[in-house]
């Protein structure tokens, strides 16, 4: 079954509908879905669909080859091609009157095979494809590569694209679709855990528990998910040690730079592009406070860094310390021991994503009081000036901050996955965090409800918002 992707197979279906040649770039992390999407793009469309392996350039023409005579086989008398010019060069030969999508999945293993591919195919374009019946898709999954070399405006390839499209992992709103039997709690707990990425949400069995989908999918040994960190750790990087050592340190609490390096043992000038590297795939975020000025927003020592991916936070924070527990059979003890007690924590940090999420969705849709123009999560040194006392300065952490672009319109936003209502002392510490000259609004998000003491001050209080996670779902 196919989930989600609405916005991209518009994307790709626009292109294939003009009235030109196209030429497409798609790229994103592993296991985000590019495959299962350009598959469904293709179902009700001729296509030549060729997934590239990791293999020498002569085995990688011999098997693009035999895919283009198979699919030209009523069309053509040619048997063998001469070169990869030669065999690109027959693509127009096989459209018929209907535009035909040719698709080259995970095109760096090509690339790396033969670095010349870009090329050969930026002369083809210009002289031959642009004015075919072609709608040409290259795919790939290393971002490094598909950024910094095919989008570079070194690559010949550069300025032949017709479009590009870096395809993220699912929003929560979708994601929790492949969950339908689960409550609310449920949902928000396994996309926590799991994330936007299609691969690992379809590892989960809809007809059994969360319970029982963590420990048989993900605890226990020879499933799917056991060996994934290590997979893409491997996939990904010419040192995963080394990366499996920042990423063990950001899971324990270590987020600022000197933190992360202390933890890990390595030195400050050597930290950073194993840092950007895991930026760069998606796995952690160099996040500022809101509030934070343009200028420290350029600095790597400054700012926090987080596992942005779902999957590799619970993982380092409660699979990858009981490792040996769980190679021995024991994942219903680790589960039991230390994931169930931990639930709420754990999507604590994902709820708050989705609560700015349903934000950003309200003001789309002109629901906000104001339109923001920044959201996002406030921490900092904050000086109070209470009455009868001193002015005294906290570090002070606000789930979310929005402010529109004069600055005199706030947001200010509490998030509680927890198994208790949102009561008034909560609300009050909310409000006493920040003293803002102009309009505040206050938004409070919670799993469990609001006491009734929340409830009549909310009533009372237009600028005070009440927002359950059933509200979030109903969205």
């Amino acid at each position: 079954m196919f989930i989600g992707r609405t916005q991209e197979l518009q994307f790709l279906n626009e292109h294939y509908h003009s009235s030109k040649a196209e030429f497409i770039v798609l790229y994103g992390r592993r296991r985000v879905g590019k495959t299962e999407l350009l598959t469904e793009f293709c179902k009700d469309k001729p296509n030549l669909f060729y997934a590239c392996t990791e293999t020498t350039d002569k085995q990688q023409f011999a098997k693009f080859s035999e895919c283009v005579l198979s699919f030209g086989n009523s069309r053509s008398f040619i048997k063998a091609f001469a070169d990869w010019e030669d065999v690109f060069s027959r693509l127009p030969d096989l459209a018929g009157e209907e535009k035909l999508v040719v698709v080259i999945d995970e095109f760096p293993y090509m690339c790396k095979g033969n670095s010349g591919i870009p090329s050969i195919l930026q002369a083809l374009w210009d002289h031959k494809l642009k004015h075919s019946n072609l709608m040409l898709v290259i795919c790939g999954s290393s971002l490094s590569f598909m950024e910094d070399e095919i989008l570079s405006s070194k690559n010949p390839l550069y300025g032949r694209m017709t479009g590009n499209y870096k395809l993220e992992p699912l929003p929560f709103s979708d994601a929790i679709k492949f969950f339908p039997r689960y409550s609310t709690e449920e949902k928000v707990i396994a996309y926590s855990i799991l994330g936007g990425i299609p691969h690992y949400l379809i590892q989960f069995d809809e007809k059994l528990s969360l319970r029982d989908n963590i420990i048989k999918n993900i605890l226990s040994k020879g499933s799917v998910l056991f060996n994934e960190v290590e997979y893409i750790l491997h996939q990904e990087f010419r040192e995963p040690a080394v990366y499996n050592t920042i990423a063990e340190a950001i899971a324990y609490g270590s987020s600022r730079f000197n933190e992360i390096g202390e933890r890990s043992l390595l030195e400050s000038s050597k930290l950073y592009p194993y840092l950007k590297a895991m930026i760069e795939i998606g796995l952690i975020t160099h996040e500022f406070s809101v509030t934070e000025s343009s200028k420290n927003m350029t600095k790597r020592t400054q700012g926090e860094y987080k596992l942005t991916d779902s999957f590799f936070a619970f993982w380092y924070s409660f699979c990858y310390p009981y490792l040996s527990e769980l190679v021995q059979g024991e994942a219903q003890t680790v589960y039991e021991e230390v994931i169930q007690p931990n639930l709420h924590r754990i999507s604590a940090s994902p709820f708050e994503n989705i609560c700015i999420s349903y934000l950003r969705n309200l003001r789309k849709s002109g629901k906000t009081p104001f339109r923001f123009l920044k959201i996002g999560r406030f921490w900092g040194k904050v000086t109070h000036r209470d009455e009868g006392t001193k002015p005294y300065t906290t570090s002070e952490e606000i789930d979310i901050y929005a402010t529109d672009s004069t600055q005199t319109k706030y947001i200010l936003g509490e998030c509680k996955f927890t198994g208790e209502p949102f009561d008034m002392g909560q609300l009050k510490k909310l409000q006493a965090k920040l003293s803002l000259q102009g309009e505040v609004w206050y938004y409070l998000f919670s799993l469990s409800g609001f006491t009734d003491g929340v409830k009549e001050y909310a009533a009372a209080h237009p600028n005070t918002v009440l927002i359950t996670a059933d509200d979030i779902l109903s969205q």
